[in-house]
C-alpha cells in the first residue's frame, strides 16, 4: 500500500486524508520536513496561497518540497496548492515551488463568485464529476508536455505535467474519489517504476 502525505499546514487537511483512504492508500498529515522522506506522493491542500507559503518558509518546508519534486515523487496540487505548483504566476514575478509547467491566475472566477459547483468531464479520469470552486485559480497556459485534463467555461481547471497533478477545484469536499484515485495509480505506478 503506498503512503501518501498530505502537507497539514492549512487547508481540508483531514478530508483529503480521508479521500486517499477511501482509495486504497495510507493518509499521512505531512507537519515536519522530515517526514516527506516516508511517504511516496504528496497532496498540497487548497487554502490561501500566501498563508501555506509563509508557513512553507517557516517551517523549512521549501528545500525538502523541492527534492521531492526532484526526486520524481508524484505530487497534486488543489487550488492553492496548484498556484504553490505552478512554475508561473500571473501578477508575481517568482513562483513557489515551480514545478509544474503552467501559467496559473489568482482568483480568477471573480470575488463576486466566491464558491459554486459546476459539473465538469476530466479526460480519462471522470464524467459529471462535481468541483466545488472556492475563490478558485485556473490554469492560463500550459506548457507543451502538459496534458489538460478538464475545462469549465473555457478555462483550464485541471491539467496533468508528468508526476504533477493540479487542479482548481477541491476535490475532498464531496464523496467522488475518481480524481483521488487517478493520483493514487500515479504514486503507485511510481513507486513501482522505482523499485522495478
Amino acid at each position: 500500500m503506498v503512503k501518501i502525505g498530505v502537507l497539514g499546514l492549512q487547508g481540508a487537511v483531514r478530508e483529503h486524508i480521508w479521500a486517499i483512504e477511501a482509495s486504497g492508500a495510507e493518509g499521512i498529515v505531512v507537519k515536519r520536513p522530515g517526514q516527506l522522506e516516508e511517504v511516496d506522493g504528496l497532496i498540497i491542500p487548497g487554502g490561501e496561497s500566501t498563508t501555506i507559503r509563509r508557513l512553507v518558509d517557516k517551517y523549512g518546508f521549501m528545500d525538502e518540497l523541492k527534492k521531492f519534486a526532484a526526486d520524481g515523487k508524484p505530487m497534486f496540487g488543489t487550488c492553492a496548492g496548484l498556484i504553490l505548483l505552478a512554475n508561473d504566476l500571473v501578477g508575481y514575478d517568482e513562483p513557489h515551488i515551480g514545478v509544474m509547467d503552467v501559467k496559473v491566475e489568482r482568483n480568477s472566477f471573480g470575488r463576486q463568485r466566491e464558491s459554486f459547483e459546476a459539473e465538469i468531464d476530466i479526460a480519462g479520469v471522470a464524467d459529471n464529476f462535481s468541483a466545488v470552486f472556492i475563490r478558485a485559480p485556473h490554469i492560463v497556459e500550459a506548457g507543451e508536455n502538459v496534458e489538460v485534463l478538464a475545462k469549465h467555461n473555457d478555462r483550464i481547471v485541471a491539467a496533468r505535467d508528468g508526476q504533477f497533478l493540479g487542479c482548481s477545484f477541491h476535490p475532498e469536499l464531496t464523496d467522488d474519489f475518481r480524481l483521488m484515485n487517478y493520483f493514487v495509480k500515479m504514486v503507485e505506478e511510481s513507486k513501482s517504476k522505482n523499485f522495478a
